[in-house]
């Protein structure tokens, strides 16, 4: 992350914590950490974000989408969720399941997709006539939305808030 911060163009940085932080201020904190490099701690990045980011809640300091999308830029988290759920499945025992917990929407979106497509019978393009791809269901989704902490689980603990959790059922013939 730190070579991320240091070496990426103001472009190229903003991009990701636009993409990955869903940060609509990402061009303005992607000029100051630019103006500011050489950064050497998180808390002198934090505090670079924190002045280049007029008026914030106090419930989120504003350094918190930017780390987010630093994390799963240097991490590569999205591509290893997208290649770990295929894998999971094919462990699960008939009937086993499956549940995801996701924290932000883009790995949410990536869960959803690959629970709706595993669990159809056709994944043919629907302006095809005739299926000719062959995909079997191999899962059963069981939680239609995701389920979300309630208001009490987010007092007694606040990182849950963002928390989305999806259940899948492995089929039996699967």
């Amino acid at each position: 992350a730190a070579d991320l911060v240091n070496t990426l163009d103001e472009e190229a940085l903003a991009d990701i914590i636009w993409k990955f932080g869903d940060e609509r201020l990402s061009r303005q904190i992607a000029r100051a950490i630019v103006n500011a490099r050489p950064l050497l701690t998180t808390q002198a990045l934090a505090a670079v974000i924190k002045k280049a980011v007029p008026g914030y809640s106090s419930l989120i300091h504003p350094a918190t989408r930017t780390f987010q999308a630093l994390r799963i830029a240097t991490n590569n988290e999205l591509e290893t969720i997208a290649s770990a759920l295929p894998d999971l499945v094919k462990c699960l025992a008939p009937s086993g399941r499956i549940a995801v917990i996701s924290f932000h929407s883009l790995e949410d979106r990536i869960v959803k997709q690959f629970f709706r497509k595993e669990s159809k019978d056709c994944i043919s393009p629907p302006e095809q006539p005739i299926c000719t791809c062959e995909h079997q269901a191999s899962i059963k989704v069981l939680t239609k939305k995701p389920v979300r902490p309630q208001k009490q689980e987010i007092q007694q603990n606040p990182r849950s808030r963002s928390a989305r959790m999806r259940i899948a059922q492995k089929m039996t013939g699967a």
